[in-house]
């Protein structure tokens, strides 16, 4: 296993600046942003997609400082009701699926997006509950009318391309569990798999190390973020965790996101890599930081600090014990 950095945080450094600051980490990998909600901080995909001399500039840069590029992130609503959107992100995700092969790379990160609750709505409608009777029928519509189609084809795209799609499953998207993510993958290929994030499962009351298992099981574990999240006690046996007060709201939360080591310690994060490699992933972690106690700096060297004395590093040896 390597540890690489989810490079939207650093955005603000610039692009060299950014990479030198990865190689003073140590880091072996980066995950570059390139539309949608993680932007576009270091260089416009559209003009390096059909260039071939920016593709070698990038992809040098990043060797130089002893990178690899591990993937695209594009994370977006491709599927949104507002068409403004839904064109921008699916404009993003299509340049993204052609432009990574060219940078080196075969995995296209983002979300499945949430369609609205029938053709005539403007905004989202995420479903987490089976009744009243009306949510069934949007479940019907979003899977069956819009979701299925759409990724159906992006799937038949990706594997022209030789990419695989890997979805964030991520609250107030379709996509936000193990099941979710195994359904769009069974009715729309194998080209659709998983970016496993620990830190939007804990608050759901799923185990990431149990997703690990399940996911891996499947052949679809594609790509791993390495983010934490902080449970308030008190609040979460309140509130519980379905909570939408601001991010910033640290006081108020039932939960908040953090990194690495913060919001669990040893006792999540050696299993969860563990199963990791049992499960045949021996890539990268990607740390994405959004540690609201932290400065971005801060929050990443203690993730890179953390996670190097937990990350299994070298081959399995020879079990000469049997």
């Amino acid at each position: 296993m390597r540890l690489g950095v989810m490079a939207a945080g650093l955005g603000s450094m610039g692009w060299d600046a950014a990479l030198d600051y990865c190689q003073s980490l140590g880091l072996e990998a980066i995950e570059l942003p390139v539309g949608a909600y993680p932007g576009k901080p270091f260089f416009d995909p559209a003009e390096v997609l059909d260039d071939a001399s920016k593709q070698r500039t990038i992809i040098e840069d990043c060797r130089r400082r002893g990178l690899e590029i591990i993937g695209l992130a594009v994370h977006g609503n491709p599927v949104s009701p507002d068409p403004a959107l839904r064109s921008v992100h699916e404009s993003d995700h299509d340049i993204a699926v052609r432009l990574a092969p060219k940078l080196g790379t075969d995995v296209v990160i983002t979300f499945s997006g949430c369609p609205g609750g029938s053709a005539n709505d403007s905004q989202p409608n995420w479903v987490t509950c089976a009744w009243p009777p009306e949510y069934e029928a949007i479940l019907d519509y979003q899977w069956n009318e819009v979701l299925i189609p759409f990724w159906t084809a992006k799937a038949q795209q990706a594997s022209d391309e030789g990419v695989k799609i890997a979805f964030e499953a991520h609250p107030g998207f379709s996509v936000y569990n193990p099941e979710t993510i195994l359904r769009l993958r069974g009715a729309c290929g194998d080209a659709l798999g998983a970016n496993l994030d620990p830190s939007h499962f804990f608050w759901q009351g799923i185990d990431p190390v149990e997703a690990a298992r399940v996911l891996g099981e499947a052949g679809c574990l594609f790509h791993v973020h390495g983010k934490d999240t902080g449970i308030d006690p008190h609040r979460m046996r309140v509130n519980g965790g379905l909570d939408a007060k601001s991010y910033g709201d640290l006081r108020g939360r039932s939960w908040v996101f953090r990194t690495c080591g913060y919001g669990h310690g040893d006792e999540f994060w050696k299993p969860f890599v563990s199963m990791l490699r049992t499960q045949g992933y021996d890539g990268v972690i990607s740390i994405e930081h959004e540690d609201s106690l932290m400065s971005v700096r801060e929050g990443f060297e203690k993730a890179v600090a953390y996670l190097r004395g937990v990350i299994i590093s070298e081959p399995a040896g020879t079990a000469w014990w049997f």
